[in-house]
């Protein structure tokens, strides 16, 4: 019988707080299902190059500098260690406390036990061909014309697949985290299937 065991590939950018919300779900999944977590990047800013209005209104580039960094950890020292950063910056970013900005990537890298000198990667471009590979290796597989996260889940005896999301506006914690898991490798297995969507509120249709 063939191993049960997936890893999912999980390309985020690390200023998008529905990421970050799908993030911690990813990571009570992976405490109740067999599943290996591989950390990716992505770029917002690269996913809106060209186009006549940003979406994210980032006219100044500052998106750029959280995924060099992110890019320069990973070169650095690896997938499990971007995991670690992510949880880091993201808890500084969309948890709401005060927080002082200019220690801001820092203290994150600090925090996820990595040396605070690769903040400076953020102002550099050195970092910015990995960035876009590891995004075009992201949308090759599910296209342009979505945002972040994309996830691609290999293993468990089955082809591989990928998708945009899950968009979350709360984390399902324990076995309800694991029951979406099972729900969203059923949909996206079947050939053909697009989208479920729904408004980000839930409302009463009774």
């Amino acid at each position: 019988m063939p191993s049960q065991r997936r890893t999912v590939d999980f390309w985020f950018d690390p200023a998008c707080p529905y990421t970050w919300l799908t993030s911690r779900w990813m990571r009570e999944v992976a405490a109740v299902r067999d599943v290996t977590v591989r950390w990716r990047v992505m770029s917002l800013s690269v996913l809106n190059e060209g186009r006549a209005v940003d979406p994210e209104g980032d006219t100044e580039g500052y998106l750029w500098i959280p995924v060099r960094i992110c890019a320069a950890v990973e070169r650095a020292h690896g997938a499990e260690a971007l995991g670690r950063f992510h949880t880091a910056l993201g808890t500084a970013l969309h948890e709401p406390e005060e927080r002082d900005w200019r220690r801001l990537f820092p203290d994150a890298l600090r925090a996820a036990d990595l040396p605070e000198e690769l903040a400076e990667a953020g102002g550099s471009t050195a970092y910015d061909a990995e960035v876009r590979a590891s995004h075009a290796e992201a949308t090759r597989l599910v296209g342009t014309d979505v945002g972040t996260p994309v996830l691609a889940v290999s293993g468990g005896g089955e082809p591989r697949r990928a998708f945009f999301g899950p968009c979350l506006t709360t984390v399902p914690r324990g076995e309800a985290a694991g029951r979406l898991w099972d729900g969203v490798l059923l949909m996206a297995g079947v050939p053909g299937f697009w989208e479920l969507r729904r408004a980000a509120v839930d409302r009463d249709v009774g």
